[in-house]
């Protein structure tokens, strides 16, 4: 049996850890939150959505993400909701919705009456649709919770807030530090995503819709409690800041031609998170010099977790030795 050190209790941090548990590995989380599932993790949409994804990303995000559904349905049950994917456009851009069919699949046509009767809310607002059946969604902050119970049911131990880590003679240390580990990692840069949660009992979806545009595309993602939330920018930054006024306005906007109910919804929140990313958007498992880093998950991190997760901990777990980087 082998002791690891995870630093990060972020998505991919957590998903390593339960995958070396699994394994029968020791393993000790620290973070310099005092909360786990904080950064990127806190603020993510958490759908998993490998077919709509293919659009923008390589093949290889569509086959990662494959299984990530029932990996997250067996670590937290019941955390799962597979409702699919609806993908809308207004009349005007329906050449967009063409062109996004044209680039995955996994995926029915849906006219205007289909439309209304898989999601009410939005009857006669759209002529055409896109229905990704296979696809599921979950709420991030509640899945993070359900992994970290399950990872302290298999022995795992965290370390939380600003102390230095634990002084134990471990195997090999895992970084899953995400933006904190791009000055360590050539070629990793920031993408930073805004998003904002509305609430309003006017609308009520039963999965994510995503609603394309030429310069301001948004998923609207349902929650419990009428809340949704909505995103997510992405500009190449790795200012952390505050949202901007112009995100803001631009995703009020969207929401809004989703649905004009949501012009008068409460906004009770507003998020910012910086997401590495590699210059092809893909994640690797790279060597580190005291042992790995997941790095590079871009806008997918709950989809991908899983199977980096697995990429990494089978490598641990196998007897760890230094060899060069790894990239899926």
């Amino acid at each position: 049996m082998s002791l690891f050190l995870v630093k990060g209790a972020g998505v991919a941090g957590l998903t390593v850890a339960l995958e070396l548990l699994r394994r029968g590995e020791d393993v000790d989380i620290v973070d310099y939150q005092d909360t786990i599932g904080q950064g990127a993790s806190h603020f993510a949409g958490g759908m998993l959505a490998p077919f709509c994804e293919r659009e923008a990303a390589e093949e290889i995000v569509l086959t990662l993400g494959l299984d990530a559904a029932d990996w997250w349905d067996k670590a937290v049950p019941g955390a799962v909701i597979c409702n699919g994917t609806l993908v809308v456009a207004q009349p005007r851009d329906l050449a967009d919705l063409v062109r996004f069919a044209s680039r995955t699949r996994g995926h029915v046509w849906l006219d205007k009456n289909e439309i209304a009767d898989l999601e009410p809310a939005l009857a006669g607002r759209f002529d055409k649709a896109l229905f990704f059946e296979g696809e599921a969604h979950l709420d991030p902050r509640r899945a993070l919770a359900g992994l970290a119970k399950a990872i302290r049911n298999h022995g795992g131990e965290f370390h939380l807030g600003w102390g230095p880590p634990p002084k134990k003679n471990y195997t090999a240390v895992l970084d899953c530090t995400g933006p904190a580990a791009i000055p360590n990692i050539p070629g990793l840069r920031g993408v930073r995503g805004e998003m904002l949660y509305l609430e309003t009992a006017e609308v009520t979806l039963s999965r994510p819709v995503r609603m394309l545009h030429p310069r301001h595309p948004i998923y609207v993602v349902p929650r419990d409690d009428h809340r949704f939330m909505v995103g997510a920018t992405m500009i190449e930054t790795e200012d952390d800041g505050p949202i901007s006024a112009r995100s803001l306005m631009e995703l009020l906007n969207a929401a809004y031609a989703l649905h004009p109910a949501f012009g008068e919804a409460r906004m009770v929140e507003t998020g910012v998170g910086i997401r590495p990313a590699f210059d092809d958007n893909v994640p690797r498992v790279v060597e580190m010099e005291d042992g790995l880093a997941i790095a590079g998950m871009h806008r997918h991190g709950f989809l991908l977790a899983p199977a980096m997760a697995k990429k990494a901990a089978t490598r641990l777990s196998n007897g760890y030795v230094l060899q060069e980087e790894l990239i899926p």
